[in-house]
């Protein structure tokens, strides 16, 4: 594995830590561990920029699927200070995956996340 692509599969280790945190407080912390203090996230449906506004959208997310957490699909792909990956929304009481996408990542010189271009490839209706 090279230092490159270990830098992404760790920076989007970090991304789905603060996804999947438990908790307001574990979600601001796991946001900051995760992103740059000025950094950003846009999709379709949020865009926001700095710790504070990203933890809403993560703790919005789980306000509207309980009972959900968040998991990678396939490999992390990247070059230069970018990468992408593909993830889905599981449900952990049957396992089905209704909310699928994937994301587009730029990463600080530390490695950590600057901005999420966030895409949906499935949505369940209602959403």
């Amino acid at each position: 594995m090279s230092a490159n692509t270990e830098r992404y599969e760790n920076a989007v280790a970090r991304y789905f830590e603060a996804w999947n945190a438990a908790g307001d407080e574990e979600v601001v912390k796991a946001v900051a561990a995760a992103w740059a203090a000025d950094g950003s996230y846009t999709d379709p449906l949020a865009d926001v920029r700095g710790h504070e506004g990203i933890a809403a959208v993560i703790t919005a997310a789980h306000g509207q699927f309980p009972g959900f957490s968040f998991r990678p699909v396939g490999a992390v792909d990247g070059h230069h200070d970018t990468a992408r990956f593909a993830w889905e929304l599981v449900s952990e009481a049957d396992g089905s995956a209704p909310v699928a996408g994937f994301d587009v990542i730029t990463l600080d010189a530390g490695g950590r996340i600057r901005t999420v271009l966030g895409f949906l490839d499935r949505v369940p209706a209602g959403a």
